[in-house]
């Protein structure tokens, strides 16, 4: 009698673990499935918020990058006290996990406003290449996360423009800066890879013509890799860009900012693209000479 009441103590022990370990719903994105663990009683009036986000910031990833970086991803959302959403984490090995704190009381706007998922999603697209070039994941999420919600009309370019040329300098290097490779500060890392990418991107343009940008380069590599559960070197996945795209512009922009910190002219750039601020207001110059490069970048760009 006791071996059999333990036997179904055990049982219903593990039938409570899969429930609670069983996604709260599923959420397709082109062919692509994002299985969700999440709680929805924990949020309240705001659950029903969450699919709706979920979706959306999927979408925004997929039509960057010409599909979603992978076929199945599992998103854990971990309730919070107080509003918004409280920063994420992602992993692919073995699978793809994306773990995100959200708060409680989020609300629609903030949900409509977020950036955290569309940034954490855009780090499945990359290969790992190693801690050292940390700055390339995070630059390239910082980057990307902006322009893609841009082309799918979830941020306007002028919001955008504005948080650049207020929030990029904190990547310019500082003294005793030993390159990008070799400088692991939060600004580098982040804004200083981000600006590695905003050069990359204006100068494929200039050199194609237009006819090619960073993100023709970033869908290739998806494409080649298989994204971050793939470990590729860095010269590799810089590589692989530069022949979609016919330049070899970021193996030339590696070689000049791995080991060095020349700091580039931000003010003129954001000049020649036109971007102009002018009393504390941000503004577009359409006649600016970079313009259709600026425009060119925001354009969304339908899968080959």
């Amino acid at each position: 009698m006791y071996a059999r009441l333990f036997a179904s103590v055990l049982l219903c022990l593990a039938a409570s673990a899969a429930a609670a370990a069983a996604p709260a719903a599923e959420v397709s994105i082109g062919g692509s499935e994002v299985e969700l663990e999440y709680a929805p009683a924990e949020f309240g009036e705001s659950a029903v918020l969450i699919l709706p986000w979920v979706r959306r910031s999927g979408e925004i990833v997929r039509a960057y990058y010409g599909r979603f970086p992978v076929r199945h991803l599992r998103l854990a959302l971990q309730a919070g006290p107080g509003e918004g959403v409280h920063g994420g984490k992602t992993f692919a090995n073995p699978d793809a996990y994306i773990r995100v704190g959200v708060g409680r009381a989020v609300t629609g706007a903030q949900l409509l406003a977020d950036w955290v998922l569309v940034h954490e999603m855009t780090h499945l697209a990359l290969p790992d290449t190693g801690e050292e070039h940390a700055w390339l994941s995070e630059g390239l999420a910082t980057y990307v996360e902006g322009i893609a919600r841009v082309q799918a009309g979830n941020r306007s370019e002028l919001d955008l423009w504005s948080e650049e040329l207020s929030s990029m300098p904190r990547g310019l290097p500082q003294a005793g800066d030993a390159g990008l490779d070799h400088t692991h500060t939060w600004g580098r890392t982040y804004w200083g890879g981000a600006m590695f990418c905003l050069l990359a991107d204006v100068e494929i343009h200039r050199r194609t013509h237009n006819a090619r940008g960073l993100q023709d380069a970033l869908r290739a590599i998806l494409v080649a890799s298989g994204g971050l559960s793939a470990d590729w070197p860095i010269a590799r996945v810089l590589a692989t860009g530069d022949a979609a795209v016919g330049v070899p512009v970021l193996q030339e922009l590696y070689a000049r900012y791995r080991d060095a910190a020349p700091a580039p002219d931000l003010a003129q750039l954001w000049k020649d693209l036109g971007v102009e601020s002018a009393d504390g207001t941000v503004h577009l110059n359409e006649a600016a000479p970079l313009a259709d490069i600026r425009r060119a970048i925001m354009q969304a760009h339908p899968a080959p």
